[in-house]
């Protein structure tokens, strides 16, 4: 491994190495700053690009917004409330750990999984991908990840399994709402397939 020296210009670009460092503060600062109402869980597939901007305008959100700036030119907050999370296939279990931290840091209270039409995740079976993997690779997908995590055989079933792990975690506040889409590519339309709405909501 070869490695080379952060410029000095950033390499104390870290709240946590400020003179005024409060990790409470800072919280309170990210949640004005950045006021991120819902995080989109989707897939990388450039044909899928326009889901946050769906996302948006099916929930009456701003995307993609701008950046705000202090009076020094310094970036210290953007406009947008949407928030993206992105993986192959747009899967829970891939989001989960940034889905924990980002809502202890923001406070949001929306997670919306967005799966979409013609997906490169629909072109496996559990076995052809692990079978195919463990041949070309020589690693076993079966011993690191649950079969449902690896395909998308039927739109319903991959968003209830996705929805239901995240509401299922116990590091996911119970308040928060939880939704399950499909990205229809060619029409560039959201449709909604589940809506788990967060403890004492009607």
């Amino acid at each position: 491994m070869k490695t080379t020296e952060v410029p000095a210009s950033v390499a104390d670009a870290l709240y946590s190495h400020q003179p005024s460092f409060d990790p409470a503060a800072l919280r309170g600062m990210f949640t004005k700053g950045l006021n991120v109402k819902t995080f989109v869980v989707y897939c990388p597939d450039p044909r899928a690009s326009g889901i946050p901007s769906a996302v948006a305008k099916e929930f009456g959100e701003v995307f993609p917004g701008e950046n705000i700036l202090d009076e020094n030119g310094n970036k210290v907050g953007f406009t947008t409330n949407v928030g993206q999370l992105i993986n192959a296939g747009g899967r829970a279990v891939d989001a989960l750990r940034s889905i924990t931290l980002l809502n202890h840091l923001l406070g949001f209270g929306r997670v919306v999984v967005v799966h979409h039409t013609f997906c490169g995740m629909t072109t496996f079976t559990p076995d052809s991908a692990t079978d195919a993997y463990k041949k070309e690779h020589g690693g076993d997908l079966k011993k690191h990840y649950d079969s449902h995590d690896l395909y998308i055989g039927d739109f319903k079933e991959s968003l209830t399994y996705d929805v239901t792990l995240l509401r299922n975690s116990p590091v996911i506040p119970a308040s928060v709402d939880l939704y399950g889409y499909v990205y229809d590519i060619n029409t560039e339309t959201l449709h909604k397939v589940i809506e788990d709405l967060g403890t004492g909501k009607a």
